[in-house]
């Protein structure tokens, strides 16, 4: 291929590899603030405070940069020269660098930092949300049965309706959770077992599987979606004011004389 498409792909790769690890840090630390919100509510004033929201927020988009240094070390354009009628070319492709050091340890970072452990801190705090949420579910078919008291009728039904809200807002992080993990262990496991068995591994099982992987992230990517916006009611409010703000900034409203005369041009109209 041409110089600037091989340049193209590995700035692509690259940025798409960036992204996509700041988006396995942001489902790890709405997973882990969800985990924090529930297990310490009584402290959420002091723990999931809006500055650490924003620290955490920050933290995921600088923490991944930094992660792909090994990336940008291992995978170069490379030359091939190619015998054509007539006469010899130059073609340029993208591939990692010849078996090393180097190559072990990218595969180290990409499988063990940003696939498998994030994907074994969801696991557990997976598991204990779905534990949390039996646990809510238990404790109001016994707040149905039991409470038969009429004066508290208004007060039960307020406290019902909140924790069917908690309840299902859990229910649609476990969903994510779970999404996640399908689709980014699969990578983590190929990824180590690519640093463990070496390059020819990996040009022959890991490149088979490549375009199924990244076809599943970004089915994850649209399913999350859908799932937020059919179970979280602050979602989709919070959307559609984005979306509402971005039709008015584009379309914005017309001035006192474009009124005026379009009221005068109606008046006139018998």
């Amino acid at each position: 291929m041409p110089y600037k498409w091989a340049a193209y792909l590995l700035f692509h790769m690259h940025f798409a590899q960036i992204f996509h690890t700041a988006s396995i840090c942001l489902t790890l630390s709405l997973a882990v603030w969800r985990y924090v919100a529930i297990k310490y509510s009584d402290k959420n004033h002091i723990l999931c405070t809006e500055r650490r929201c924003s620290t955490a927020i920050l933290s995921s988009f600088i923490l991944p940069p930094i992660l792909c240094i090994p990336t940008y070390m291992v995978f170069d354009i490379h030359t091939a020269i190619v015998l054509e009628p007539s006469g010899p070319m130059i073609l340029y492709h993208v591939d990692s660098d010849e078996e090393g050091q180097l190559y072990q340890i990218n595969f180290w970072v990409h499988a063990v930092v940003i696939k498998l452990l994030p994907c074994l801190i969801l696991t557990v705090i997976s598991l204990w949300l779905i534990r949390e949420v039996y646990s809510a579910n238990q404790h109001q078919k016994k707040i149905r049965v039991y409470n038969k008291c009429p004066t508290n009728n208004k007060a039960v039904k307020r406290q019902y309706k909140a924790d069917r809200r908690t309840n299902r807002t859990t229910k649609m992080l476990v969903a994510v959770l779970l999404l996640f993990l399908v689709t980014e262990l699969p990578q983590g496991i190929l990824g180590l077992l690519s640093g463990l068995l070496g390059r020819c591994f990996f040009k022959r099982c890991y490149d088979l599987f490549g375009e199924l992987m990244d076809a599943l992230a970004l089915l994850n990517g649209a399913i999350n979606f859908v799932l937020y916006c059919s179970m979280s009611r602050q979602f989709r409010m919070t959307f559609g004011q984005m979306m509402w703000r971005a039709h008015l900034h584009r379309w914005p409203p017309p001035t006192g004389s474009q009124s005026d005369g379009q009221n005068t041009a109606k008046s006139s109209v018998p």
